[in-house]
């Protein structure tokens, strides 16, 4: 019998699978054997909606929003955006700059085939999102990591932003609060990064502001709001983190009109708009109480302290205090010399393989944001069980450690 073609596109096969999808698929499969995982490998909260944003939605149901909305949203969705970006960083849009997507994934992946060609360079500084590599590949274009240290909090300075550009550099893909390093740039940060870009005009900056709502010191704040930026600045956003809206998959991006309009021709031929009921759940979310989502902050900020106490003088654990979001990303490249079946554990994937298997928490290696002497722990869990995966995580090491000093 002939063997059936092969049909996968080159795209898809050299296109890495989301490590921390992986990973949460892989702590899954465990669970369903019976094994008792701590999940700490997503970046999901584990509140639920809102109750106002979930009335909302089943008076929508109610009232028959059933239909095809426009592919960029409902009117006064993205008027209630345009209140938004005005109030709170001054920049006055129009509602044709604002298009909706399922997710601010679908935003970004909106934006960046939108602007680039195959062979511009993207400046990534790093440690980034997981995501933004995969699809900077996807349009053909090349990830240019501009790595921030961690004695610096991960921020990037502006003399690496600086040296880091090229004439083929097209754009800026950054986020504050950053996933995975809960770094958040401030005003006068963003303002030295401004200077620098200033003297490059063609480059478009994107800045994924998910999770401004869950900043733990200071005022969120965004490049857009420094001089000469307005029209040069894409702002994703969406509903899933500071609102408890994952599976809603609701992000929003603004942007200047011809980038806007762009995406909107994009979505148009392979989602056309994102869900109806979605969108008037976003309304009540965007107009409505704020009081909810400060609650979750608060305990978002109550659980890092508990965690990242409960690891501090763990050996070789040297990890930044994060300023937003909701995880933990330490240095533990001193793990790599500590013996695991009878070699090394070598790396940071081997890493987090030795803490599902031996302490029963997932984890993700910091090799997915580009830095792979680090490991993501995301702390949007409980504090019982953070507690309890910071005692696995030490106990883990610590035996570990003494093997590795008996050896």
């Amino acid at each position: 019998m002939t063997k059936a073609p092969f049909w996968t596109s080159k795209r898809v096969l050299e296109l890495e699978e989301s490590q921390t999808l992986a990973m949460a698929a892989r702590s899954r499969a465990l669970a369903e054997q019976g094994i008792e995982i701590i999940n700490l490998s997503l970046g999901e909260p584990d509140f639920d909606t809102p109750d106002h944003i979930k009335a909302a939605a089943c008076r929508a149901v109610e009232d028959n929003y059933s239909h095809y909305t426009p592919v960029a949203g409902y009117a006064d969705l993205r008027q209630a955006v345009c209140h938004k970006m005005s109030h709170e960083l001054g920049w006055n849009v129009g509602p044709a700059q604002v298009v909706f997507s399922t997710g601010a994934k679908q935003s970004l992946i909106n934006v960046l085939l939108s602007v680039l060609n195959p062979g511009d360079e993207v400046l990534l500084p790093a440690p980034y999102w997981v995501s933004y590599a995969g699809m900077i590949q996807m349009a053909e274009a090349k990830a240019v990591v501009v790595v921030g240290s961690p004695a610096n909090g991960y921020k990037v300075l502006p003399e690496q932003l600086e040296a880091a550009i090229t004439p083929k550099t097209r754009l800026l893909l950054y986020s504050s609060p950053c996933n995975p390093s809960g770094a958040a740039y401030h005003a006068e940060e963003l303002g030295a990064w401004a200077e620098v870009l200033r003297r490059h005009p063609g480059i478009l900056v994107v800045s994924d502001e998910i999770y401004e709502h869950i900043r733990f010191e200071g005022t969120h704040a965004s490049i857009v709001q420094q001089e000469g930026m307005k029209d040069r600045t894409v702002v994703v956003n969406g509903m899933s983190k500071g609102y408890a809206m994952t599976g809603w998959r609701l992000g929003f991006a603004v942007a200047p009109p011809e980038i806007a309009e762009a995406c909107v021709k994009l979505q148009g031929q392979y989602t056309s708009a994102t869900c109806s009921i979605a969108q008037r759940a976003a309304l009540a979310a965007l107009s409505g109480t704020m009081e909810p989502t400060y609650r979750m902050r608060e305990a978002f900020r109550q659980r890092r302290d508990l965690f990242y106490q409960a690891l501090q003088g763990l050996y070789g654990w040297e990890c930044p205090l994060p300023q937003g979001a909701f995880y933990l990303f330490p240095r533990i490249s001193d793990w790599f010399n500590l013996p695991w079946r009878g070699e090394p554990l070598g790396h940071a994937e081997r890493v987090a393989e030795f803490l599902l298997e031996e302490a029963r928490v997932a984890t993700v290696a910091g090799d997915a944001f580009g830095c792979p002497d680090c490991l993501r722990l995301s702390t949007a869990s409980s504090e019982d069980k953070l507690l309890e995966a910071a005692r696995r995580i030490r106990t883990a090491i610590e035996e570990r450690l003494v093997e590795h000093r008996v050896g």
